[in-house]
């Protein structure tokens, strides 16, 4: 009997870790509902930079696939400062490399503040 209610918890665990990892639509924040530290990253992000964090660029591989697919290194990440956070903190801007390739002109930015469990797109 003990086995079996090992069996049923370890069950239950599984089909809930796969229920709570389901993609979360896309919705859409305006620019001037960001707070001002992602505003101010999406300056930089058009300006090219200098960027504060070393990660800041790096191409995002999308694994979650949260964000409509596109080829590897079409994405790059850039980290949203954090007021009181020790770390890179969970807000970031994913910016699209566009049909221009170039993400300072794309027009294709995302905000997540929960570190890629749910995203945003940003409407200029």
């Amino acid at each position: 009997m003990k086995r079996l209610v090992i069996i049923i918890c370890t069950l239950l665990a599984l089909s809930g870790a796969a229920i709570a990892r389901a993609p979360v639509p896309i919705g859409v924040i305006p620019v001037a509902a960001l707070p001002a530290e992602a505003r101010a990253t999406l300056a930089l992000i058009k300006a090219g930079g200098p960027f504060p964090y070393a990660g800041d660029g790096s191409v995002f591989g999308n694994r979650e696939k949260m964000l409509p697919p596109r080829q590897r290194g079409h994405y790059r990440e850039y980290t949203v400062k954090t007021p009181g956070a020790r770390d890179r903190g969970a807000r970031r801007v994913v910016a699209g490399a566009g049909a221009s390739g170039d993400v300072r002109t794309s027009g294709e930015y995302y905000y997540t503040d929960d570190h890629y469990n749910s995203f945003r797109r940003i409407r200029e």
